[in-house]
């Protein structure tokens, strides 16, 4: 609404709620502590679970920020963009989701208190990223070089899938982890890279987590087409083909007129002859292991039964590629163009019963860069938790190989950013200098929230920290399992340098963000009964 002339002019339909100024900011920044509020608790070794229970009464139960915040059904629009933080942490580092998200609510939390000091926003946000700019510079003097050693990559695995319900058997899933990484990992140039895609991930109910293994092939959810193809072929010649083994349908539609029994007959004979020529041409190239991407006759079945061929039907497109990766043959689409050197070649290939399905593994394969993992747990609930953190694990695994450097985790690297952040602002002056001190303060939440879920306590834990780090000690951490600080490096607790760049940055820019918003406009939200009447004639 508009009231410069005596007539108020209204400008926004009707319904249309606006807060502005101070109001607007304290809601956005409400409603971002609140998001971090609910997923602090689940933050390090002692973090708890969330049980989700979705409107359709499907429960999730885990304590990975991402899939918290994902889960959560959240409308506030300030809210939405910390799940945003938790989302990108996830996509680029695959771990630190709650740190982001927990460092953005503080951060919001001391500006609250700024802009009750009349400290401008943009002020503040500027200093804000002032501080986050010298913060990033500061991690690398913190960094820990892997150099190829595969120790780091095994406690970088550990400390993620601490507190987590694979937490029990974390070296034994931290093994899979760092192997699965080293098969698939690409290095050229000097630089390294890991395609996560090339490690499958398939997941059973029954039988333990140490029942979980590693697999230098293929794992397909898929089980022989005919009962009388042998179950396990040793020195397997695979075939990988993209093109439907049945008589061709054609394009358009068309008619045959018999006018004679014997007519028919023949007609039979010819799609059996074409059929068994199809089997001939797949023997003649010397395989005895056939996955097709589509279909495969019932004829056709029989005939690659009598032959002692083991068939796999209607295998995924990304199942392919990953055995073409595997086994390095060739995908072909016509089987006239099949020959010996388009097969894959693979040790064994073997139909398994894992729980109550039946699973062909492709096993053997030398330098496959394509591997899996079979992951199993006593329930469902069990094994998707299970996948949850081995996914979070091989990920941090992943990023500490590619950048080779490491830092030391339970809060350490905080408190030093903090202590180096609070030198920093006394060279910045002006009411920036107020931001970046309040930056620094922010950053130990995290160390001060590892003391508080391990039921320590938060006030005494934090000057301990300060001391150690003021007497030089400057991987001194949370000691969450017997109290008070620890060198972190000699505990081996680590993880990647990335991921803390990211959550410092995407945390700062959320902040940022929201920060210099004054000015919340919303539209009324229709009704579907509101809707009807609209279309009511």
């Amino acid at each position: 609404m508009y009231t410069g002339g005596q007539q108020p002019i209204f400008i926004l339909k009707e319904g249309t709620t606006r807060s502005r100024g101070r109001g607007a900011q304290s809601n956005n920044i409400a409603a971002a502590k609140a998001v971090a509020d609910a997923v602090r608790s689940t933050l390090g070794p002692k973090g708890m679970d969330k049980m989700m229970v979705d409107s359709m009464g499907d429960v999730v139960i885990t304590n990975d920020g991402a899939t918290i915040l994902k889960e959560m059904d959240i409308e506030h629009p300030a809210a939405k963009m910390i799940i945003e933080v938790a989302k990108t942490q996830e996509q680029h580092c695959f771990d630190g989701t709650t740190t982001a998200v927990v460092i953005a609510g503080e951060l919001l939390k001391r500006s609250e208190d700024l802009i009750e000091q009349n400290v401008h926003p943009t002020v503040i946000c500027e200093g804000f990223r002032l501080a986050a700019e010298r913060a990033i510079s500061l991690l690398e003097t913190h960094g820990i070089s892997t150099a190829d050693d595969v120790n780091f990559l095994h406690e970088v695995a550990k400390t993620a899938l601490t507190g987590k319900s694979a937490g029990a058997v974390k070296a034994f899933l931290a093994d899979i982890c760092v192997n699965a990484v080293q098969a698939v990992g690409i290095e050229e140039n000097g630089d390294r890279m890991v395609d996560l895609d090339d490690i499958k991930v398939e997941k059973k109910q029954g039988g333990s987590i140490k029942d979980s293994t590693l697999v230098d092939g293929i794992i397909l959810d898929k089980e022989r087409v005919h009962s009388g193809m042998p179950r396990s072929v040793d020195s397997a010649k695979v075939a990988l083909i993209n093109s439907a083994i049945e008589v061709k349908k054609t394009e358009v539609d068309a008619k045959i007129q018999i006018t004679d029994p014997t007519q028919l007959a023949s007609f039979l004979e010819e799609e059996e002859n074409f059929l068994r020529g199809l089997v001939e041409k797949i023997q003649a190239a010397g395989a005895n292991v056939v996955i097709c991407q589509k279909g495969i006759d019932d004829l056709a079945q029989h005939y690659l039964s009598k032959s002692g061929l083991f068939a796999i039907r209607r295998a995924k497109k990304s199942d392919m590629e990953a055995l073409a990766k595997a086994t390095g043959g060739r995908i072909v689409t016509n089987l006239d163009d099949l020959s010996a050197s388009d097969l894959g070649v693979a040790s064994k290939v073997e139909e398994r019963k894992i729980g109550d399905s039946d699973m062909t593994f492709v096993t053997g394969c030398t330098e496959a860069k394509s591997v899996s993992v079979l992951l199993r747990g006593g329930t469902d609930h069990v094994v998707d938790e299970i996948r949850r953190a081995f996914d979070d694990a091989v990920g941090v695994v992943s990023v500490a190989w590619e950048d080779g450097m490491v830092l030391t985790g339970g809060g350490s690297v905080m408190a030093a950013l903090s202590r180096e952040l609070r030198t920093f602002a006394e060279g910045v002056g002006g009411r920036e200098q107020m931001a970046i001190e309040a930056f620094a303060s922010a950053l130990e939440v995290i160390p001060r929230t590892l003391a508080e879920n391990a039921g320590l306590d938060p006030v005494n834990t934090i000057i301990e920290l300060r001391k150690s780090h003021s007497d030089g000690d400057s991987h001194s951490g949370i000691n969450v399992d017997e109290g008070g600080v620890k060198n972190m490096l000699d505990a081996n607790v680590l993880e990647p340098l990335r991921v803390v760049e990211q959550a410092i940055q995407s945390a700062t820019e959320t902040a940022v963000m929201i920060l210099r918003i004054d000015d919340v406009i919303s539209s009324k939200s229709v009704s579907m009964d509101e809707m009807a009447d609209g279309f009511d004639m």
